[in-house]
Parts: C-alpha cells; sequence; structure tokens
C-alpha cells in the first residue's frame, strides 16, 4: 500500500515551536552543534541550501557593480579602538587572540567580527583621487561574535555571510548604492528566491549599526509570529572615513573624505527558510533555491522500475529540472518518502510496477500538498510549471500571514499586546517615539523598522507619516 508512515517525526509547531525548529534540523539533516559552545557543523544538506543562497546572491552583487575580495581574519585590536562607537557596539561579543606560537602577543589580536575597520585601513591606501571611486568591494568569509544564548543558524558564536563595502565620492552616492543593494540585491533574492515577504524598512537610531547614521533592514514574519532580521545596508557617513583617514583628491584639488556603506547577510537566512516555510512535516523549500526540485522515487528494485526511474530523471533533467533518482530501494519505500518530505524537496515522482502498467507516476507535492497520477510523458512539461506555480504560493502565504497577524495600533500597550499574542504591531512613530521604544524593549518588544504608511523606506527617522513596525524577534 503507497504511502507514508504517520508516526509523527517532529514536535507539532503548536506545542513547541522552538523545538520543532531544532527537529527538523537534526531530522533533515541541516547541522549539528560544534564541539565549542556556539559553534555549529553545516551538514551537506544544509550546506547545500547555503551555495545556492551565494550563487543568487553574488550574482546580484556582482550586477550592482561589486567585485570580490579577501582580508585577513585576524585584526590588530587597536583598529578597533578608533571609532568609538563601533567598538563599544562590539565589545561585548569580541573574541581576542593574546598567545600566539607559544608566546603572548606584543598586540592582541581580534578575531573578525566585521570587516569596516580592517578594510578601512587598505581603502586608505587603494583611494588617492576621484578617479578611484566608487570602490565596491564585497567578501564571503567567515565571522565571530561570541554568543551567550546560540540557537543554531539563527545566533552562532562563528556563522557564514557576505559582507559589503564601498567608499563614494559624495553622501548622496553612498546612500543610493546603500539603497541600491538593500531593494535590487536583498529585497530581489528574499522575494524572488526564498519565497520570503519581507518588509523594508529604516532602523531607529537605537536599533541601527555601531557606527552608521542610517541602517535599512529586511524584517521577515516567522512561523511563529516573531521578526527575523533578514539582511542590513548601512549608511556609514564619514565616521571610518575620518577614523582611518581615508580621503580623495576631488576634480577641484581638495581632499575630501570618503562616503561609505557597509551591507551583509548570513547563514541566518537558513534559520528564516526554515521558520518561514516549515510545517509539521519539516521543511519547504522554494523551487527557486531547491538545490533538489524533484525527487525520482523508485518503489520496487525490480530492474523494470529502475530503467524507468532512470529515464524519467534523465526527462527532467533535459527539461531544466534539478532531479535526484532515487533508487536505493534497500531502503524501505515509506521511510526514504518521509526522508524526503522532511528535507522539503518540491516535487516527488513516485514510480512501481502498476504505474509501469498504467504508463503513470504519483505525482506528489511538497508546497501545494496532495498527490495524483500522472502521464509519465506529461512530467517533463508539467513539472516546471508547478514549481513555479508553488514558488508563487509560499510567498502569497507569507505575505497573508504577516498581513493577518499585524494589528494597527495607537499606544505602547496596544503594541505590546499585540507582540505577546504571536503577531506585530504598527504604530506611528511621532506616537511612540524613543521613550515609548525605551519601554517596548523593557517587555523584549523591539521596533523592527520604520516605514512609510504606503510601505515605502522614509528618507529621514522623523519622516511625516512614519510607521513603527514592532514584533518580539529573534
Amino acid at each position: 500500500m503507497r504511502g507514508m508512515a504517520k508516526a509523527p517525526v517532529l514536535t507539532p509547531q503548536a506545542e513547541d515551536f522552538p523545538r520543532w525548529y531544532q527537529d527538523v534540523i537534526n531530522k533533515a539533516e541541516l547541522a549539528d552543534n560544534g564541539p565549542v559552545r556556539g559553534t555549529m557543523v553545516i551538514r551537506p544538506y544544509g550546506y547545500g541550501l547555503w551555495e545556492r543562497m551565494q550563487s543568487e546572491m553574488d550574482a546580484r552583487i556582482k550586477a550592482a557593480g561589486a567585485d570580490n575580495a579577501y582580508f585577513p581574519l585576524f585584526i590588530p585590536q587597536s583598529y578597533l579602538t578608533r571609532e568609538a562607537e563601533h567598538v563599544e557596539g562590539f565589545a561585548p561579543e569580541l573574541a581576542v587572540v593574546t598567545h600566539g606560537g607559544g608566546k603572548e602577543l606584543e598586540e592582541p589580536v581580534v578575531v573578525r567580527p566585521t570587516s569596516e575597520t580592517i578594510i578601512n585601513e587598505y581603502f586608505s591606501k587603494w583611494v588617492q583621487s576621484y578617479r578611484d571611486l566608487p570602490l565596491l568591494i564585497n567578501q564571503w568569509a567567515n565571522v565571530v561574535r561570541w554568543e551567550m544564548r546560540p540557537r543554531v543558524f539563527l545566533r552562532t558564536s562563528e556563522f557564514l555571510w557576505q559582507e559589503g563595502h564601498t567608499a563614494h565620492a559624495t553622501y548622496e552616492d553612498a546612500r543610493d548604492y546603500a539603497a541600491r543593494i538593500h531593494r535590487e540585491v536583498y529585497a530581489d533574492f528574499m522575494e524572488n528566491v526564498l519565497a520570503m515577504d519581507v518588509v523594508l524598512g529604516r532602523k531607529t537610531p537605537r536599533e541601527r549599526f555601531a557606527g552608521a547614521i542610517n541602517t535599512l533592514t529586511l524584517e521577515g514574519m516567522m512561523g511563529d509570529g516573531k521578526a527575523l532580521q533578514m539582511g542590513t545596508s548601512h549608511e556609514l557617513g564619514q565616521n571610518f572615513a575620518k577614523a582611518f583617514d581615508t580621503r580623495y583628491l576631488s576634480k577641484d584639488g581638495g581632499r575630501e573624505l570618503v562616503w561609505q556603506t557597509s551591507w551583509g547577510t548570513s547563514t541566518r537566512m537558513v534559520g528564516g527558510l526554515i521558520m518561514m516555510h516549515g510545517d509539521d512535516g519539516g521543511l519547504r523549500i522554494p523551487p527557486r533555491l531547491a538545490p533538489v526540485q524533484a525527487v525520482v522515487l523508485a518503489i520496487k528494485g525490480d530492474d523494470a522500475v529502475l530503467a524507468k526511474v532512470r529515464e524519467v530523471g534523465d526527462r527532467l533533467a533535459a527539461a531544466g529540472v534539478r532531479v535526484k533518482v532515487d533508487d536505493r530501494t534497500d531502503t524501505p519505500f515509506g521511510r526514504r518518502a518521509v526522508d524526503w518530505e522532511l528535507k522539503g524537496v518540491p516535487l516527488r515522482v513516485e514510480i512501481g510496477p502498476r504505474d509501469l502498467e498504467s504508463g503513470t507516476a504519483m505525482l506528489v507535492r511538497r508546497i501545494a500538498g496532495g498527490k495524483e497520477p500522472v502521464a509519465v510523458d506529461a512530467l517533463a512539461e508539467l513539472c516546471p510549471r508547478i514549481l513555479e506555480e508553488d514558488q508563487a504560493l509560499l510567498l502569497r502565504r507569507s505575505r497573508e500571514r504577516r498581513e493577518a497577524r499585524t494589528s494597527d495600533v495607537r499606544t505602547v500597550e496596544e503594541a505590546a499586546e499585540a507582540a505577546a499574542g504571536g503577531g506585530w504591531a504598527r504604530i506611528p512613530w511621532a506616537d511612540l517615539g524613543p521613550e515609548g521604544e525605551a519601554r517596548l524593549a523593557e517587555q523584549s518588544v523591539t521596533v523592527r523598522c520604520l516605514v512609510g504608511e504606503d510601505g515605502s523606506v522614509p528618507e529621514s527617522d522623523d519622516a511625516p507619516g512614519t510607521v513603527a513596525v514592532v514584533a518580539r524577534a529573534y
């Protein structure tokens, strides 16, 4: 009898969302805890998701004009102290090396928490004249921020990310480039590849990146109603340029300070993917992201079935589908089906002896749900269309969830109540202000971002009609 075992493999979301999250990571073979507290081992399936994210992001970053480079993991401690707000913001999270080669170091070195300081040391050497600008650099790297309350993918002491750093001749050019990354790289990737509804806005001064004059953010609502910051793009103004004396010779012959940006996304996006799209069956991977878009399963191990399964795999691959053939018939079919369900592969094509007789295969949709017999000859045409339908469905559902669980309120008390109830609140920034924001923070509720009444990104913190989006957050 065709079908999967019904024993609950995962803790139900409604029963214990954090436990469900951890169960998915374990059962879908995404990651393990590392040997040092707060670190993680990313397993091949989890790393495959990150590789696809890297590939899609990297193409967009390069289209925005930035080139990849690499800077050292070790940063002289003195570099961090040059920008006071920056070092103060990162001091509690720093990992500092004091010994090397069996000897105490003359100057301690910091394990990279972010690279503004070391990159600016080199920008100050590389930028000589206006002809050298804009200088647009991106780095794919690991960073270390000593985490007190670790959670795999969401908050780990070491994680993988990309960090962009740029230098510009004018404030306007830097501002516009930070906004371009925010919109054309991050928002485009998250909405069109991750199928994630994200709110674009600016951070309040309280939540701004240490050393920035403005931080643009993308906030997503997870399955439990909490917010997750998915990426940020910062205007650094001239703060680091002053600290590192990064100047250029202008067309007028003057020595001018550059204007700068920095921006980053990380393996936290894998955690967001799990929590936004996952269900009680496990992951649901958006088709455009999925390393495996369709898996073709042999139900029985006879030669005719195996031959058909491989033939169907070849046909789907020729149609542009990223496909995997599962012919491990020494493992029970039900267990394999559950495993692929957990891993969130968008489509399963199941073929057994009876399917050969009828010229059909059972097509199982992980995202929309349901299963139906489909003529084998129709699969190559049908599957790409279904994958696009299900991509759109995931984005639509994530947007509907956010809209349904967001309340418009006028008081601090109402905002806190909405957040405590597992939702978001929108409150006029003029009604909340820094004082109300501080009161919310006492209840572990934060202003995730400021948006315009029409959903646009405000040009300033106090722009007319600015609304604060308030939530509990990861």
